[in-house]
């Protein structure tokens, strides 16, 4: 079965939903790309670079993260891997700007990768519920960094997350709602955009910029 053209799947996205599809009138031509370099944020072409900028993105502005992303990449010789990051002491990885919390994040992603607890190199091979569970398994990875993974990394075309506090934005003002919809409700606003959930996130996500804030 041919794949579909990102304009193919504009068009099947806008025929299941005007305010969508409106979004789509206003915004243009988008894709997960633009929007990383729009924001300027590091997506690392291996699996354990990006979870790793995951962890360090955490509750942080992205000026923040993108800052204490490139003090880490200083202490190593190369693309971090999981025995380079776990050789780093705790002292290495706070003096770069890490949190405790997020020391013990990143060496246990490390830890059961080499463990083999977390096949990084069978995750694009999983369902999105599995990769996720798998993911998930991981000490500060939940679900919302699991799902960003899958939209960003893996490039699944048909994911939505309903915790996130941008997309509920989106569809509070989108949708004319008087409060931002719940995780749950998110889900179900979503299911007609089957199977091109991650587009329509990337739209709704954009939408915030183009309102005033």
């Amino acid at each position: 079965m041919p794949r579909k053209s990102a304009k193919a799947r504009r068009e099947e996205l806008a025929a299941t939903d005007p305010v969508i599809a409106d979004l789509i009138e206003r915004l243009g031509p988008l894709d997960f790309a633009t929007r990383l370099r729009r924001r300027k944020e590091e997506r690392p072409a291996d699996a354990f670079g990006a979870l790793l900028r995951s962890i360090v993105g955490q509750q942080l502005s992205t000026k923040a993260a993108r800052a204490i992303y490139l003090r880490m990449l200083d202490l190593f010789d190369g693309p971090p891997t999981p025995e380079a990051v776990l050789a780093l002491s705790e002292a290495d990885l706070r003096g770069v700007g890490f949190s405790r919390r997020k020391v013990e994040y990143v060496h246990d992603l490390s830890a059961r990768v080499l463990a083999g607890e977390l096949e990084l190199d069978r995750i694009e091979k999983l369902g999105d519920e599995e990769a996720i569970a798998e993911i998930s398994a991981v000490r500060g990875l939940g679900r919302w960094t699991a799902e960003m993974f899958l939209l960003f990394h893996l490039g699944r075309p048909d994911v939505i997350s309903g915790g996130d506090l941008g997309i509920r934005k989106a569809i509070m003002v989108e949708y004319g709602l008087a409060e931002m919809p719940t995780p749950k409700e998110v889900e179900r606003r979503g299911e007609r955009w089957a199977p091109n959930r991650s587009l329509a996130s990337l739209y709704l996500w954009e939408s915030l910029h183009a309102v005033p804030q």
